[in-house]
């Protein structure tokens, strides 16, 4: 009995350790699988991973040097966070839009304080998808035509008063001026001089702050950004109060964020609303400034390409009897020439050169795995300068645009559900802005100085130091 004992434990740990090993093999396999699926490259230094080589050079010199070393997906490490970057058109497609429920936008903390939480750009869902609607209704196309009237003022304003200074002016600065006014005008229609003025002050203080260090130290940047912030939530509570109590139906961005109701007949709070409010009009900012910026130095810099522009915008300019008639909505929809050399000037600048996501769960893409709570980068600048999706990406050519892009190669306001809901309105006003200064206007750059600076969007050095003329005849 006893052998039978002892030979029945000899036979089940046999067994047991036969079934166990292929067992073991299998788990020990599928979890190298699981590293080796990983996609290609460098997560740099503990902790810090490959931040200190990011930020000590270009960063399109950065993503252009790992795409060539490790293909069209990589991963690495930024500040702290563990990264797979994706500089093909299919990739950023799947991201985007085939499977944009998998990856949801992120930002760091500092930012969605500053700007406020229930911004729409933070958020996916119901709740994103709402907001987005509302934003595109108080920017559909009726009422951009009855804008037109409102930014040509604004855009002849500003024009004049650059060429009345006499003087250097820095034309990002004022290309953020005059965008903001804009976005006022989106936002609001027909502000009160006194509470834009408020508006526009504290704005410039949060915006000052909004890529500063995050410490509250009393006198940082970053804290008299948060005060800041505070004064535009308390200004916006004003104009929502005022706004319930003539109980207008407005067709502008607030008139739609107080009508709207869900499903259940919720409205949205106030501190929704103001966020909200904050959120476009930074969105309506930097990056429409970054581009007329860019347009300014590449028609300076070509004078075949300005002359061509300034041809096409004389046409118009005649006709409206040397400008006395005001732009229609049917002039701006058919400027052909000058609104492919904008679509160039954003392929070329490229002003939003990635956007961030962050997995919410397991992915795997082409074989590699992007794991749950990895940051993902679709590069935009790479894939706008792939020779594969446009020849010789790096002459500015804007006859490429004679025909359209291949589908997701050419993304200057993003894609899929997150893309810019106010790209109409940037383009609309860039083509207002230039009719008036091609026409009647001359810059000179002042400096030699080629290069680019990052303040986060990509701009020319120094903000593009010119000095503006008012030409004496029209056809000079």
């Amino acid at each position: 009995m006893e052998i039978l004992s002892v030979t029945l434990c000899t036979i089940l740990l046999f067994l047991s350790a036969f079934f166990s090993l292929p067992f073991l093999k299998r788990m020990k396999k599928k979890k190298a699988q699981k590293i080796a699926r990983l996609p290609p490259g460098s997560m740099g230094l503990p902790w810090i991973g490959e931040t200190l080589q990011l930020y000590s050079q270009d960063p399109n010199i950065f993503f252009s040097e790992k795409q060539r070393r490790y293909g069209e997906i990589f991963k690495t490490n930024i500040l702290g966070c563990p990264c797979v970057m994706l500089a093909s058109a299919a990739a950023a497609r799947f991201v985007l839009v085939t499977h944009a429920s998998f990856f949801r936008p992120t930002y760091p903390k500092s930012k969605e304080t500053m700007i406020g939480p229930a911004a729409l750009f933070f958020h996916q869902g119901n709740y994103h998808s709402h907001l987005r609607k509302l934003v595109q209704s108080s920017l559909s196309l009726e009422r951009l035509r009855n804008l037109v009237p409102d930014i040509e003022a604004a855009a002849i304003s500003a024009a004049d008063s650059w060429a009345a200074a006499g003087q250097v002016i820095n034309t990002y600065l004022q290309m953020k001026k005059f965008s903001f006014q804009v976005g006022i005008l989106a936002v609001f229609g027909q502000l009160e001089s006194e509470y834009s003025e408020k508006l526009k002050q504290n704005y410039c203080i949060l915006d000052k702050g909004y890529n500063s260090f995050p410490t509250k130290l009393p006198g940082t940047a970053y804290s008299k950004a948060l005060s800041a912030r505070k004064r535009l939530r308390k200004i916006l509570g004003e104009i929502i109060m005022e706004r319930r109590e003539k109980r207008v139906s407005e067709r502008d961005l607030v008139g739609h964020l107080l009508s709207f109701r869900d499903e259940k007949g919720e409205t949205l709070s106030e501190d929704e609303i103001a966020d909200n409010i904050i959120g476009v009009l930074f969105a309506a900012q930097d990056t429409t400034a970054s581009a007329l910026t860019w347009i300014l130095k590449y028609l300076h810099d070509n004078h075949k390409l300005f002359h061509a522009v300034r041809a096409e915008q004389m046409e118009i300019y005649r006709t409206n009897c040397e400008g006395r008639i005001p732009l229609s909505w049917a002039q701006i929809k058919d400027m052909p020439f000058t609104h492919r050399v904008v679509l160039e000037s954003l392929r070329m600048a490229s002003i939003i050169s990635f956007t961030f996501r962050e997995a919410v769960v397991d992915v795997e893409y082409k074989g590699y795995l992007i794991p749950k709570g990895w940051k993902v980068m679709p590069l935009f600048r790479n894939i706008h300068h792939n020779p594969d999706y446009f020849s010789d990406p790096h002459i500015f050519d804007p006859s490429r645009f004679e025909v359209a892009p291949k589908p997701n190669t050419f993304m200057p306001f993003g894609n899929g559900v997150h893309a810019c809901p106010g790209n109409e309105l940037a383009k609309l006003e860039i083509l207002i802005l230039l009719h008036h200064l091609v026409t009647k206007f001359r810059w000179e750059v002042v400096g030699s100085e080629n290069g680019v600076q990052y303040g986060p969007f990509p701009v020319p050095v120094n903000g593009l130091p010119a000095r503006f003329s008012k030409q004496i005849t029209a056809n000079q």
